[in-house]
């Protein structure tokens, strides 16, 4: 249940992203496939959440910064 603690709750989609950014971390790529992975990837992670849920802006904050300093 969501209820009061949305930033816990929604931290595992944080670092679901997380996750697949690190994991393509060492991997080169060139800045168009970044953008594609980005693009198809990390973004769709949290779109169902985002769907049902209102994010909090914090969580929207640190996916924003992950996905920038990929």
């Amino acid at each position: 249940m969501v209820g009061r603690r949305k930033i816990s709750f929604f931290n595992e989609t944080k670092l679901q992203i997380w996750n697949k950014l690190s994991s393509w971390q060492n991997k080169l790529f060139s800045s168009g496939g970044r953008e594609v992975l980005i693009k198809a990837v990390a973004q769709a992670v949290p779109a169902y959440a985002m769907s049902v849920f209102k994010l909090p802006a914090s969580i929207c904050e640190d996916i924003q910064k992950a996905i920038a300093r990929f």
